[in-house]
């Protein structure tokens, strides 16, 4: 019997406060760096320094004060856009940041040679805030004006796929299998994109392929389609394909995992158990994980009793403070609150 007053062993938490906002990445060197600046000793330059200083030390009203001044005397240099831009997003001025994107990337598109730093920044801002009609845009634009490109194009089918024109992503990933069809990850987007749009023997088809290309490695494929079936709860489709995955690589736990979740969805409970061992048996260092998993997928399900012995199992092998939780949960759900209870004085007094 596992005892529930074990030593429990405190999750790790990050230190510091959290960000309002996410930071952008930045390119691994400042944006003037790639375009003609005056001498280093000009006023302009030690300027656009002064900006990225306060912009690092967070002290965001000075950097926007002084970068202004800098733009209004100098509206081409470019770096003093794109810094202006980094600046109101991390102050929180999402609207003000993609104006002056805006017109980086009104001039980008003009040019022979697409550079692509504000779109790429557009691109990220659109996605964090899943604004996707907008990513469409900006992405339909970018092609219009490239249209061989492949990473523009990549990036188009991502915005249609996202925003749920599925068809249309279909069309686009199509297009770069014209470009490149030797390239395994072009299919599995485009079976992604397939099974997005209802078409999941189409969808199939293209995950094979990729695996016709890339034969060193046929499961991973047969994965990659047999989650999305798990995802749209046809967990018959997916048990099919795990199995050949699991035929493919035999001793990779995932795998057996996933099995196991399908087979809950089945109402397969007794094979599901055994596909969760077989994984525990072929990673026991993971165990705690894998029963983990297990118990929340039941969970879900409405098989709380079977869950609370697998979060058992997984306190057995690792006596992580959200196992605890987890066994807590399953012990409310089944209207034990005694027990619920006593676990979670348990875990306040180990804080």
């Amino acid at each position: 019997m596992i005892k529930e007053n074990n030593t429990i062993k405190k999750s790790g938490a990050p230190s510091g406060g959290s960000r309002k906002l996410p930071v952008i990445t930045r390119p691994p060197a400042s944006y003037g760096a790639f375009l003609p600046r005056q001498k280093p000793g000009d006023s302009k330059s030690r300027g656009i320094d002064s900006v990225e200083n306060l912009l690092r030390q967070g002290k965001y009203r000075d950097a926007i004060v002084l970068g202004e001044e800098i733009h209004k005397a100098y509206p081409e240099e470019e770096s003093v856009v794109l810094i202006l831009s980094w600046v109101y997003y991390d102050s929180g001025n999402t609207k003000q940041a993609i104006k002056h994107l805006n017109t980086l990337l009104e001039r980008e598109l003009k040019r022979k040679v697409f550079t692509g730093f504000a779109f790429d920044e557009l691109v990220r801002i659109y996605k964090q805030e899943k604004n996707f009609h907008k990513l469409v845009e900006i992405c339909e634009r970018a092609v219009a004006a490239q249209p061989e490109d492949v990473g523009l194009l990549a990036e188009l089918g991502n915005a249609y796929l996202q925003s749920g024109q599925a068809e249309k992503a279909c069309g686009i990933y199509e297009k770069l299998i014209e470009i490149e069809s030797d390239n395994p990850a072009l299919y599995c987007h485009l079976g992604e994109a397939l099974f997005a749009a209802g078409l999941s023997e189409e969808s199939e088809k293209a995950y094979l392929r990729a695996g016709e290309i890339d034969p060193d490695q046929p499961d991973h494929y047969y994965f990659k389609i047999a989650v999305l079936f798990q995802q749209a709860g046809n967990h018959r489709e997916a048990e099919r394909l795990l199995n050949k995955c699991i035929t493919a690589s035999s001793a990779n736990p995932l795998y057996y995992c996933s099995l196991g979740d399908s087979l809950i969805g089945l109402g397969q409970i007794p094979k599901a158990l055994k596909a969760y061992e077989t994984a525990v048996q072929y990673d026991n260092p993971g165990a705690g994980a894998y029963y983990n998993r297990l118990g929340h997928t039941l969970m879900k399900t409405n098989h709380f009793s079977q869950a609370a012995k697998a979060f058992k199992s997984a306190i057995a092998h690792d006596s992580a403070q959200p196992y605890y939780l987890s066994l807590a949960a399953a012990y409310k759900a089944m209207g034990l609150a005694d027990r619920a209870d006593k676990i979670m004085r348990e875990v306040i007094k180990s804080d």
